[in-house]
């Protein structure tokens, strides 16, 4: 079903009117749990991988004593998140309920004690799967119409996983893969996506705080420019307005393509192309959260039955080191170029 952004609550370049040419396309991908095929876009679904072609893993060093968390396989935690939702479904029922039966709390104390590492290479974990028919707007090399993300499913002791992008001309894969590689150890939980089936939606943004120049942020920030345009900024508990153009006005929450960097943990710097010296541009937002009611689409059911297990906010399940986005930037000249990849 398509899904409808709410209309932001005015227009910002009444308030502001050299913001008008810094507007952007951005494609909200809007994730929602099915069961996609390898000819859907896609949040953690099978990949249209020829049955030619390798098979990418990760060979850089997993030291046990650098890991974050425990691993985990993946049956382990699919087996999880089912006695989770089982437990959410029955709290919703009767508030009264146990909160784990003993057979859930068996599954519990498994998953906690975690698996042995793995010597070796880890095949990477499919990610995304996006399909130009859906997303148009997707920056792309010329003569492909498909866009694959995997990672590695361990941060390697650092604050992100490590991408893969591969580009394809989907009309030329004609043998697929027959058998998927073999499952690795998972070093945390939200490395695993939940597999969605996908509703693109266009969105415009404008770029964050931290991106426009000092005089667009004084005028945002006085006051006295917000009341003339009517606008009560204040009126969903922002303590300023340059927050409430944050939160609201500026780019959007949740998985995405294209629209304006997202800058919470730094300040911008320069993401030049490592070939060729282009600027980046952003590619795809991976979000740990779909954002709050003030993005949540007008059609989008706000029961959290419908997304057990986790918040409707969360309906991949990903989790990027507590909360934060990874946003995949391509140089526009060359997309094929090496991607940029950064935490925020």
């Amino acid at each position: 079903m398509p899904f409808t952004t709410p209309p932001r609550p005015f227009d910002v370049t009444a308030l502001c009117p050299q913001l008008a040419p810094l507007a952007r396309a951005a494609t909200r991908l809007h994730p929602r749990p099915g069961s996609p095929t390898v000819h859907d876009s896609s949040v953690g679904g099978p990949l249209l991988w020829p049955a030619d072609e390798p098979w990418p893993h990760c060979t850089e060093p997993h030291p046990e004593e650098e890991a974050a968390d425990v691993p985990h396989s993946l049956d382990d935690i699919r087996e999880l998140r089912r006695v989770l939702a089982a437990s959410e479904a029955r709290l919703l029922r009767d508030r009264h309920a146990p909160l784990a039966l003993p057979e859930e709390r068996e599954v519990s104390d498994r998953f906690t004690k975690g698996r042995p590492w793995l010597d070796g290479p880890v095949p990477m974990l499919p990610v995304a799967q996006l399909y130009a028919r859906d997303v148009p707007l997707l920056t792309r090399p010329i003569g492909t119409d498909l866009l694959q993300v995997l990672w590695c499913p361990s941060g390697h002791g650092c604050s992100e996983p490590r991408t893969v992008l591969r580009w394809r001309d989907s009309a030329t894969v004609t043998d697929l893969l027959g058998s998927p590689p073999p499952e690795p150890v998972v070093e945390e939980e939200g490395y695993l996506p939940r597999p969605c089936v996908l509703a693109p939606e266009e969105v415009t943004e404008y770029p964050g705080i931290r991106e426009l120049d000092k005089e667009t942020r004084r005028e945002l920030a006085d006051e006295s420019r917000w009341e003339a345009a009517g606008v009560r900024w204040d009126g969903e508990g922002a303590e300023e307005p340059h927050e409430y153009w944050s939160e609201r006005l500026s780019t959007a929450p949740g998985w995405k393509t294209g629209g304006w960097t997202t800058w919470d943990l730094t300040d911008p710097y320069p993401r030049v192309c490592p070939a060729c010296g282009t600027e980046q541009i952003p590619l795809l937002t991976i979000a740990s959260s779909e954002g709050d009611e003030g993005w949540r689409p007008l059609e989008d059911p706000a029961d959290p039955a419908q997304h057990l297990p986790g918040r409707p906010s969360q309906p991949t399940l990903v989790d990027i080191r507590g909360g934060y986005t990874l946003q995949l930037h391509v140089c526009p000249a060359s997309p094929d170029h090496p991607h940029l990849q950064m935490m925020q």
